[in-house]
C-alpha cells in the first residue's frame, strides 16, 4: 500500500495543476448540481414494516392522502377572566380563523368555536384552529411560513394569545445555525496555527478540508432531489468529514515536514509522506466508512441513507487528502515550514535527533508506563464512574420544541388547557366489514386504561370498512406512562374485537417501534462492525491483544460519552453550559449514530498512535522502548487532532436542534475521553503490561499478508535510511 501511494504522491506533485484544477471543476459541478438538480429534506422517522408506520399507510389509503399533508395548529387563549366565546373575542377569532383560509397554501383552516366539531376546552378559555396545507409534510415554503406567522402576530392586537406549533412551522423559531460552527472552525484554525508554526499551512489545511466537505455535501443534496432523505443528514456529514478532513490533512502534512527536515527534497517528502502517513489516512477512514456503512444492519432506511452519505463524504476527504493536500504542498515547497527552520541544518536521517519531541510527552509516556498498573486502574474506575448515567438512558423520536419559541408555548398553552396528552395523542385504526361498531365497543375498555384522559367517539370511513379512534393519553408524549400506554394498548385491543385488524400509531407508537428496532439492531451491529475492525487491525499490526486493547478502549469511550449525553440532556446536570433548553429523553437515533462514529474516529487513533510503536518495534526496539519511541512521535499529532476534532463537534452544540445538539455533544466528550484518556493512558500502560506478547500472533496466522501501514519498506528504500534498529530508537533510548 505505502509504495502505490507514494506513486500517487509524486503524481500529485508532477500534476499538481491539473489536479487542483480538477478539483475545483469537481467543486463547481456539484454546487451548479445542487442548485439545479437538489430537492427538500424531511423531518418525519419512521420504519417501513412497523405496526405504527402500516397504520400511517392504511389511514391515508382509507381517508384520504390529506391526513398527512402539513398543517398547523393556532392555539388561542382569552385573557384572564375572560372566555373565547364573548362577542369581542369570538369576532377575534373568526378574523382570524377567516385570515388563515386565505394564506397561501391552505386548503382548510378550522373554527374552534364550530358548534359541529369545537376545538376549545371545557372552561372555553383556550382553543385551537387546525390550519390544513395542501402539501405534504416538509413542503411548505418559507414564505408561506412566514405568511402563518404574520397572521398569528396580527391576531395578537386582539388582545388575544395567540402561538402556533405543528409540522407546517417545524423548523420555525429555531436558533439560526452557523455561529457555533464558525467558532469551532476559528478554534480548529488557531489550533493547526499553533500546531504549524504557520497560518499559511493552517489555512490550507482548513482550505483543503472545506473542499471535501462542500463536495460531499452538495452531492448529498443533489441526491436530496432523487432521495427522500432526512433534514440531519448533511448535518451530519458536515460534521463529520470537516472533522476527519482537516485531520487527515494534518497526519500528511505533519509527515511533509518531518521529511523535509530531515533534508529530503520536494519530490521526495510528498512521496514519502504520501505513502506513510497517507496508508494510514487509508486504514483509519476504512473504518470509519465500515461503522457507517453498516449502519444498515438496523434496517432503518433513513439511518442508512445517513451512514451511506457520511460515509461518502469520508471517502471524498480521503480522495483530497491524498491528492489535494499534496499537489498544494507542492506549490509550498519549504514555506510548508516555519521561517526560522527553512535555511536551519537538516538532521540526518538516522541522527538522534530523528524522532524529537516535546518533553512533555516523554514525561507523561514515561509516567505512564512506570506506573502503568496504577493507570489502567485509575482510568477504568474513572470512566466507568462516568458510564454510571448511561444505565438509565431513555430515547424517543418525539421532537421537543426548543423553549421560548412559538412552538414551545403553544403546546404549553394545549396542555394546560386540554391536558398534557393532548400534545401526543394515538390514534387507533380497525379495519374490516364492522370496523366502526367493533370500535366503538372497544371505546369502554380503553377508558379503562392506566393513563387515559379521554377516548374520542370512532369515526368511520367513506365505505365503512375502517375506523379511527383517538386516545388522549393523562401523560405528555415523551413519558413513561405515555410509551407504556402504547404497549398496554397493543395488548388489550385484540381481546376485546374480533374480525377487524387492529393497529395503533401516533408520535409516540412511532418513537417506541423505532427504539425496539434499534434496541434489537444495536448487538448485531456492534458484533459486526467490531470483529470487521479486528479483523483490518490484526492485519495492519500483526497482534491479536493490541486490536483488543483498542476496542476495549473504545467500549471503555462509549459508555462514559453516553453516559455523560445522559447525564446533561435527561437529567439537567451542568446543562445551561450547552444551551439547553428542556431535559428529557435522548433522541433514539443518538446512541447508534455516537457508537457508528466514535467507533471509527476511536480506530483513527489507535491506527495513528500505535502504528507508530508497531514500526519502532518493527525496527528492533524492545517493547517498552517502542512504546515509548511511538508515543513521543505520534502523541503531539493525535493531540492536535483530536483538540481540532472537539472544536468541530462543539460548534455544533451551542446552537444545535433536535438530533445534532445531543449527538454533536456526546461526539465532542467522546472525543475528550477516547484521545485524551483511553489512547493516551489506557493504551500505552496496558501495552506496557502486556510487554513482547501485545504483539504476539498466533502462528496459524502467520500467512497474513503484511499491509506496511507505517511504510517501513518505504524507508528501506531510501537511500538515506539506517541500519534498521536505529533508524527510530537511539542509543540513548536504548
Amino acid at each position: 500500500m505505502a509504495r502505490l501511494l507514494y506513486r500517487l504522491g509524486t503524481f500529485a506533485h508532477r500534476r499538481r495543476w491539473a489536479v487542483v484544477i480538477t478539483w475545483l471543476v469537481v467543486l463547481t459541478l456539484a454546487g451548479v448540481g445542487a442548485a439545479t438538480l437538489g430537492g427538500s429534506t424531511s423531518n418525519t422517522f419512521s420504519i417501513p414494516g412497523q405496526e405504527s408506520t402500516i397504520a400511517l399507510d392504511k389511514i391515508s389509503t382509507q381517508f384520504g392522502a390529506g391526513d398527512n399533508n402539513a398543517s398547523a395548529r393556532v392555539v388561542l387563549q382569552a385573557p384572564a377572566g375572560q372566555t373565547l366565546t364573548t362577542p369581542e373575542n369570538a369576532a377575534a377569532v373568526g378574523t382570524l380563523v377567516d385570515e388563515l383560509g386565505r394564506l397561501p397554501g391552505v386548503v382548510n383552516a378550522s373554527n374552534p368555536l364550530n358548534p359541529q366539531a369545537p376545538g376549545v376546552n371545557a372552561d372555553q378559555s383556550t382553543g385551537y384552529s387546525t390550519v390544513t396545507y395542501g402539501v405534504p409534510q416538509g413542503g411548505v415554503s418559507a414564505a408561506q411560513q412566514d405568511a402563518l406567522l404574520g397572521a398569528v402576530d396580527q391576531a395578537r392586537t386582539s388582545g388575544l394569545t395567540v402561538e402556533v406549533t405543528g409540522t407546517a412551522v417545524t423548523n420555525q423559531g429555531q436558533v439560526p445555525a452557523g455561529a457555533g460552527e464558525a467558532i469551532g472552525v476559528i478554534l480548529a484554525l488557531l489550533i493547526l496555527a499553533l500546531t504549524y508554526g504557520s497560518l499559511v499551512v493552517a489555512g490550507m489545511n482548513l482550505l483543503t478540508a472545506g473542499v471535501g466537505v462542500g463536495v460531499g455535501v452538495l452531492g448529498i443534496t443533489i441526491v436530496s432531489g432523487f432521495v427522500d432523505l432526512q433534514s440531519t443528514t448533511s448535518v451530519l456529514a458536515t460534521m463529520l468529514g470537516l472533522a476527519v478532513g482537516i485531520d487527515y490533512a494534518l497526519f500528511i502534512i505533519t509527515r511533509f515536514r518531518h521529511e523535509l527536515q530531515r533534508g529530503a527534497d520536494v519530490p521526495t517528502a510528498i512521496g514519502v509522506a504520501v505513502g506513510t502517513a497517507g496508508s494510514a489516512v487509508v486504514t483509519a477512514g476504512l473504518t470509519v466508512v465500515i461503522a457507517l456503512v453498516f449502519l444498515f444492519v438496523a434496517g432503518i432506511p433513513f439511518l442508512t441513507q445517513m451512514g451511506i452519505a457520511a460515509a461518502a463524504t469520508i471517502v471524498v476527504a480521503v480522495l483530497v487528502a491524498l491528492t489535494l493536500v499534496p499537489a498544494i504542498l507542492s506549490f509550498l515547497g519549504l514555506r510548508a515550514l516555519p521561517r526560522r527552520r527553512r535555511n536551519a541544518p537538516t538532521v540526518p536521517a538516522g541522527g538522534k535527533h530523528a524522532v524529537e519531541a516535546p518533553g512533555f510527552y516523554q514525561r507523561w509516556v514515561g509516567a505512564v508506563t512506570r506506573h502503568k498498573v496504577i493507570a489502567v486502574l485509575v482510568t477504568f474506575v474513572a470512566l466507568g464512574v462516568m458510564a454510571i448515567p448511561f444505565f438509565s438512558m431513555r430515547t424517543t423520536l418525539v421532537a421537543v420544541p426548543a423553549e421560548g419559541t412559538t412552538q414551545a408555548r403553544a403546546e404549553q398553552l394545549l396542555a394546560d388547557g386540554f391536558g398534557p396528552g393532548f400534545n401526543g395523542p394515538l390514534t387507533m385504526m380497525f379495519e374490516g366489514p364492522d370496523a366502526a361498531a367493533q370500535a366503538q365497543g372497544a371505546s369502554g375498555s380503553l377508558s379503562g386504561l392506566t393513563d387515559v384522559a379521554l377516548v374520542t367517539p370512532p369515526i368511520p370511513n367513506a365505505d365503512g370498512t375502517a375506523a379511527l379512534l383517538t386516545v388522549i393519553p393523562q401523560s405528555g408524549p415523551t413519558t413513561e406512562a405515555t410509551e407504556q400506554l402504547v404497549h398496554d394498548l397493543r395488548a388489550v385491543l385484540p381481546t376485546v374485537t374480533s374480525g377487524v385488524d387492529t393497529y395503533v400509531t401516533g408520535a409516540t407508537a412511532v418513537s417506541n417501534d423505532v427504539a425496539s428496532a434499534l434496541n434489537a439492531a444495536l448487538p448485531i451491529y456492534l458484533a459486526i462492525v467490531v470483529g470487521l475492525a479486528v479483523i483490518l487491525l490484526v492485519l495492519v499490526f500483526r497482534s491479536i491483544l493490541v486490536p483488543l486493547v483498542g476496542v476495549l478502549g473504545f467500549l471503555l469511550t462509549v459508555g462514559a460519552a453516553l453516559g455523560a449525553t445522559v447525564a446533561v440532556f435527561q437529567w439537567g446536570w451542568l446543562s445551561a453550559l450547552v444551551n439547553l433548553d428542556s431535559t428529557g429523553p435522548l433522541i433514539s437515533l443518538t446512541p447508534i449514530i455516537v457508537i457508528g462514529i466514535l467507533f471509527g474516529l476511536a480506530m483513527d487513533y489507535q491506527v495513528f498512535l500505535v502504528s507508530r510503536m508497531h514500526e519502532a518495534h518493527a525496527h528492533g526496539a524492545a517493547p517498552l522502548d517502542a512504546i515509548r519511541t511511538g508515543f513521543r512521535q505520534a502523541a503531539p499529532v493525535v493531540v492536535a487532532a483530536a483538540a481540532i476534532m472537539f472544536s468541530v463537534f462543539a460548534g455544533f452544540v451551542p446552537a444545535g436542534d433536535g438530533p445534532i445538539k445531543s449527538i454533536a455533544f456526546a461526539l465532542a466528550i467522546g472525543i475528550l475521553v477516547d484521545a485524551f484518556v483511553v489512547r493516551m493512558v489506557l493504551v500505552p500502560a496496558a501495552l506496557a503490561l502486556l510487554g513482547e506478547r501485545a504483539w504476539w500472533l498466533p502462528r496459524w496466522l502467520a500467512w497474513l499478508p503484511t499491509l506496511d501501514v507505517e511504510g517501513a519498506g518505504l524507508e528501506r528504500d531510501r537511500p538515506d535510511a539506517p541500519p534498521p534498529a536505529r533508524e527510530l530508537v537511539d542509543a540513548g533510548e536504548r
